[in-house]
Formats: C-alpha cells, sequence, structure tokens
C-alpha cells in the first residue's frame, strides 16, 4: 500500500521534533519510544533522523 505525500511528511516531521524535544535522552531509548508510539522500524526511525 502506498503512503500519502502528506502522511509520509507529517511523520518526519512528528520524528525529528519528537528527537528535538528529548534531546536529554539517550538515542536509543528515544527510537524505541518512537517504535512503539508509531509501530515503526528501528531502521525507518534512524532513515529519517538522518534523512
Amino acid at each position: 500500500m502506498k503512503r500519502s505525500k502528506e502522511l509520509v511528511e507529517k511523520r518526519k516531521d512528528f520524528v525529528i521534533d519528537y528527537v528535538k524535544r528529548n534531546q536529554n535522552k539517550q538515542m536509543k531509548v528515544i527510537v524505541t519510544e518512537l517504535m512503539e508510539m508509531l509501530f515503526l522500524s528501528e531502521r525507518t526511525i534512524y532513515n529519517i533522523i538522518q534523512g
């Protein structure tokens, strides 16, 4: 199933904003929280962050 470009951008913005708001935590903890919230793989989250 293809995702709409708008949803992909919203997801990307959310992930980046979440990382910025939680900079005091270790990256592994942030990624684990995002994985649980968004049901994304660790690799997908790191790709968004590095994006």
